[in-house]
């Protein structure tokens, strides 16, 4: 009787060879529904990123950090990680309105004690 270890050996060693192709219009793995998602949400991360900073004070820190912890919430496999991800996203539209509120405080705030606005 062989063991699996020799029997799966071959397999190992082509996807350890198809690792060149990760990323590529080549990865066949790179076209699940749940990979996209991934890739979409990591652009997503950055853009929200970026467009928090121009506004950042100390009124928004705390929700400025909270939304970029958010992608901590994004794990697990397929299904998980998907109701994950729409767990992610109510949170994100959450934490997107407190920050405005925050923001938007902190103009008036700076507005009515004559300080310059950033």
């Amino acid at each position: 009787m062989r063991s699996f270890g020799a029997t799966a050996r071959p397999m190992f060693r082509l996807l350890y060879a198809a690792r060149r192709l990760r990323g590529s219009r080549l990865d066949l793995f790179g076209y699940h529904p749940v990979r996209r998602m991934e890739r979409e949400l990591v652009e997503q991360y950055r853009r929200e990123v970026e467009a928090l900073l121009p506004r950042l004070s100390p009124l928004t820190l705390a929700s400025a950090a909270e939304i970029a912890s958010l992608p901590d919430m994004v794990r697990g496999y397929e299904q998980i990680k998907v109701r994950n991800v729409h767990r992610y996203r109510e949170e994100l539209t959450r934490l997107r309105d407190e920050f405005g509120e925050s923001h938007r405080l902190d103009t008036l705030d700076r507005t009515a004690s004559g300080s310059p606005e950033r």
